[in-house]
């Protein structure tokens, strides 16, 4: 099976890629690399990969592919609301294009990177689920996700399987590592600095998941039985996956011994919500087993803090802070809004 990963050299896609490779799958890349100047370490580049903004694709581009993972866009709300055009070009006018596409050229199945920030602020009685829960976008990013969902399925059919996943905040050793995401952040401020400096009180929720089970869930997508997932959107999470920022920096502290963790209560965040994982616990149980907890993350991320020296200028800097190195492209003239291509073969 020859599968098509875009966004292949970001932070869950360069360790995709490998996942993938190791199970024997025949892997093209697609990505814009944006991100070219964040490696903390090479990533693998043995495989073949077209280097090319996603709102450029075009149906060539597509011979011979099976199936495709869609990681490509830009990530997360503050990315979004920075420039909220291009966000909505690239995040949902260039995955249409994409979904489109592949459907006219015969791939078989469509895995596309969700977001769980379309449930907006929600109501703490509940978990958030898939079907039932309210969708309450509040943002650029959280918007074009939630619609690109509803015009995908719109392709789902008997010889096109679209399958959308709702990864909760993601943490984890990646090449290319993100220090913008909550627990990678408390971890890599503990490393650097030997003080956790949380601003609220600590009570917020966040449900919070490993890269190496998001990539498992990704990969449930193309192996399990089509009338299992097809048009189907699935939260990824592990069993009892909801923490408050309290929790996670306690496990940070954990993880880092010497560490000095510091409550200010200086504001309250409003950001709070817990997701429920029951669906894909349970429909995909044979095909999606996350096996990474908090602690276990934690000490493999300062492992490899060691392994490649990693540095407080690394975890201020644009190497590992995504908002930082678009605001230099933008700035740059390197991303730019521009008009998408006619879908034609």
């Amino acid at each position: 099976m020859k599968i098509l990963v875009t966004g292949n050299n970001g932070y869950i896609g360069s360790v995709l890629v490998k996942k993938l490779l190791d199970k024997g799958y025949d892997v093209v890349g697609y990505d814009i690399d944006y991100f070219k100047e964040c490696n903390l370490e090479p990533i693998n580049e043995l495989y073949p990969t077209v280097v090319k903004d996603i709102r450029d694709i075009a149906y060539d581009d597509l011979k011979g592919i099976n199936s495709i993972i869609h990681l490509a866009g830009l990530s997360n709300d503050p990315l979004g609301e920075f420039d909220s055009a291009i966000t909505k070009q690239i995040n949902y006018s260039g995955t249409m294009k994409l979904g489109q596409l592949a459907k006219e050229a015969g791939v078989d199945r469509f895995v596309y990177a969700s977001s769980q920030s379309m449930y907006g602020v929600s109501d703490l009685d509940e978990e958030l689920d898939e079907e039932n829960s309210k969708k309450n976008p509040v943002t650029a990013y959280a918007e074009t996700k939630w619609q690109a969902e509803l015009s995908l399925k719109k392709l789902n059919s008997n010889d096109f399987t679209v399958t959308c996943f709702r990864p909760s905040t993601v943490f984890g050793v990646s090449p290319r590592l993100r220090c913008d995401v909550v627990f990678n952040n408390l971890v890599a401020c503990a490393y650097t600095t030997g003080t956790i400096e949380i601003l609220s009180d600590g009570s917020p929720w966040r449900p919070v998941v490993h890269v190496n089970d998001v990539c498992k869930a990704f990969i449930s997508g193309i192996e399990a039985p089509s009338d299992i997932v097809s048009g189907e959107s699935f939260n990824v999470g592990i069993p009892n996956g909801n923490f408050t920022v309290k929790e996670l920096a306690e496990a940070a502290k954990t993880c880092v011994p010497g560490s000095k963790l510091i409550f200010k209560n200086q504001h309250t965040d409003p950001r709070t919500y817990k997701v429920s994982f029951t669906k894909i616990l349970n429909k995909l149980n044979n095909y999606y087993k996350p096996s990474w907890d908090l602690i276990r993350g934690g000490k493999d991320r300062v492992s490899y803090f060691d392994k490649v020296s990693f540095t407080k200028d690394d975890f201020r800097g644009a190497k590992c802070n995504r908002l930082l190195q678009l605001k230099r492209l933008i700035n740059n003239n390197i991303i730019t809004v521009n008009s998408l291509e006619k879908i034609e073969k």
